[in-house]
């Protein structure tokens, strides 16, 4: 089930990316590869650090062949006027939930300390897109006031919590809960993070 749900996760960060692409006026060959960086960036980025090599999609290539799949459905929807903006906000918030469980517990099966393994985490459901707003020339999400990787943060706290206390599936079902939880209601409320809080002279 975590397979599944992993791959629907890559085809959704897929499409998000491939609506950046789309924004920046990309040609189709840099929409393929702004989409396959954000699904899989922050999986591979994790990989590297960890020393599991080969990276995941190199074992697995239907981690890639979703990827492309997402690209797919963008411009199909697209085409036919069918993408609404909240359900893919949704959808997104569920990648961010997921690939935070499953960053944490890839650091933990390799042995790492409970720090790590929730920077781990952290890096495996915000890292893609921060590479693709790299790519994009825009200002990473997760350094702006948005709580995103915030709540991604959350999560993974409470994964490495509750497997201590509670059995695998009741931690990944509450963490994967709080880290969507937190994201939605952000998006719903309006919530963000306080900006100029060390007093800098944003005038300047």
């Amino acid at each position: 089930m975590l397979y599944i749900l992993d791959l629907f996760g890559t085809v959704v960060f897929a499409m998000t990316g491939s609506l950046v692409a789309r924004d920046k006026n990309m040609d189709v060959f840099g929409v393929v590869v702004i989409a396959t960086v954000t699904a899989v960036g922050g999986g591979t980025l994790r990989d590297v650090i960890l020393g599991t090599t080969p990276v995941f999609w190199v074992n697995d290539p239907n981690y890639i062949s979703v990827a492309i799949l997402g690209v797919i459905l963008t411009v199909i929807l697209i085409r036919l006027n069918w993408l609404p903006n909240r359900p893919l906000l949704i959808a997104d918030a569920f990648g961010l939930a997921l690939f935070t469980v499953i960053g944490t517990q890839a650091a933990l099966d390799v042995g790492v300390d409970w720090q790590i393994a929730i920077i781990m985490g952290i890096m495996s459901s915000v890292a893609g897109g921060v590479i693709r707003d790299i790519l994009s020339s825009e200002i990473p999400l997760i350094l702006r006031h948005e709580i995103y990787a915030t709540a991604s943060l959350c999560g993974a706290v409470a994964y490495l919590f509750l497997l201590s206390v509670a059995p695998s599936i009741l931690a990944i079902t509450v963490s994967m809960s709080i880290t969507l939880s937190l994201r939605l209601t952000a998006i719903w409320r309006g919530w963000s993070l306080p900006i100029n809080v060390i007093g800098f002279n944003t005038n300047k």
